[in-house]
């Protein structure tokens, strides 16, 4: 019998675990870790922020649904990883050996590129996590008691913006509603070299529509922005030219601000020797596998993937659900034919697909394959993106308290956007 470890119980954790049932049956071990006992739907982190959900709506405790599957868990912070001698290391002090190892932790948050930034003691705001999206609800609610000046945008060495341009527009949406909109300058500030560039290089006529719809909103923006430092009430920004000389020094008043992070990997896995990059990301060969230690896969933003392009202020390549989701599809196949003695050929893909709200509209792009030339390069703003995403939450949250291991994006998004086949 065999044990796999999965670290990690978000978006490709508790698939990942499904799965490795649904393949393996019950003749193998499986075992969760997570540092929450939850599970967090980190799509709807904006809704949350302006008070559109509640944490009841968009989390869930996972013990019991992995219980239901035969799937042990440990609601513990994985501390050391040896993998030369295939164990875990816990906060509580107690070890877990593994067979295979699974990781899929998501990133760390690197507030501390940047002085001043993030909810834990800086000036910004953020929505990466439940937790976060919680206190920058809190503070949205004061704020709406005498608002001000926003700025919303992402930090340099950002990898994930369509949160950011999500949560300006969702925002600007409940002001309209609120009749405030008028006293709300916002302004957003970002790491790319244009708008829609999304860190993709850009998505068909990303430019110019997320500008336009930007122009729509009223929504004024800095772009080659390197934001340097966060004080009370204000943000310091850099902006550059293509070459990445300093133009234009910025001084923006704030009164509520929310930033999105640059990302690293998280502590006990950029520990490990020979295992990720200098960021602290898992470097991968093309079946999810460690280059170096051939029992250790991972998928998800904890993997190394290089920047779609070379830009002035540096950006990093976003991972999207559907990527994660056949990461993980990959590393349950290769591991049952590694357990059989046959060499692992299933691969992910780089395939991009998302959907994005805003506010009472909504943009879906697909980018095939995510690093350009690609074979279909398409985005397109409607209103039924909104609902569809809506839809979606709501479908993604049932599915992973039945504990189906059907792939959730395959099944709907693909077919909400038309699409029959992906192909690279």
């Amino acid at each position: 019998m065999a044990h796999i470890v999965v670290v990690g119980a978000g978006i490709g954790g508790l698939p990942a675990a499904y799965e490795l049932r649904a393949k393996l049956g019950g003749e193998h071990r499986i075992t969760v870790i997570n540092a929450a006992d939850y599970f967090q739907f980190v799509p709807s982190n904006p809704w949350l922020a302006v008070g559109w959900r509640n944490r009841a709506g968009i989390s869930f405790p996972v013990a019991r649904y992995l219980k239901r599957r035969n799937i042990d868990f440990l609601a513990q912070r994985v501390e050391k990883i040896e993998a030369a001698s295939n164990t875990l290391t816990l906060t509580d002090g107690s070890v877990v050996s593994y067979d295979y190892l699974i990781i899929t932790t998501g990133p760390k948050l690197a507030f501390d590129e940047v002085t001043g930034a993030g909810p834990a003691g800086g000036y910004s705001h953020s929505i990466c996590t439940v937790d976060h999206a919680e206190k920058t609800w809190a503070a949205y609610q004061e704020f709406l008691k005498n608002p001000g000046p926003v700025v919303i945008g992402a930090m340099p060495m950002a990898s994930c913006f369509g949160p950011a341009y999500e949560f300006a527009f969702i925002l600007s949406t409940d002001l309209k509603r609120r009749r405030i909109r008028n006293k709300v300058p916002i302004t957003f500030v970002t790491s790319e070299p244009y708008i829609g560039h999304l860190g993709l290089g850009g998505v068909g006529d990303s430019k110019t529509m997320l500008e336009a719809e930007f122009r729509n909103n009223d929504i004024k923006w800095i772009t080659n922005a390197k934001t340097t430092r966060v004080e009370p009430g204000k943000m310091f920004v850099t902006e550059v030219d293509r070459n990445g000389q300093s133009i234009k020094d910025h001084e923006l008043p704030f009164t509520f601000a929310m930033m999105l992070p640059a990302f690293r990997g998280v502590d006990a896995v950029a520990a490990v020797d020979g295992l990720c990059n200098p960021r602290g990301f898992v470097i991968v060969d093309e079946n999810q596998r460690s280059k170096k230690y051939r029992n250790i896969f991972a998928a998800g933003v904890c993997i190394a993937i290089p920047p779609v392009e070379a830009t002035p202020v540096p950006t990093g390549a976003p991972k999207t659900g559907y990527m994660i989701e056949t990461m993980v599809t990959a590393i349950v196949h290769n591991i049952a034919c590694d357990m059989a003695g046959r060499p692992a050929t299933a691969r992910g893909t780089w395939n991009a697909i998302c959907l994005a709200d805003m506010g009472s509209t909504g943009a879906a792009f697909v980018a095939l394959p995510q690093i350009p030339p690609r074979n279909v390069n398409w985005f397109r703003k409607s209103r039924w993106v909104h609902w569809v995403k809506i839809v979606f939450e709501k479908y993604f949250i049932y599915k992973m308290k039945r504990g189906n291991s059907e792939p959730a994006y395959e099944k709907f998004m693909l077919r909400a956007l038309g699409i029959k086949r992906l192909e690279s």
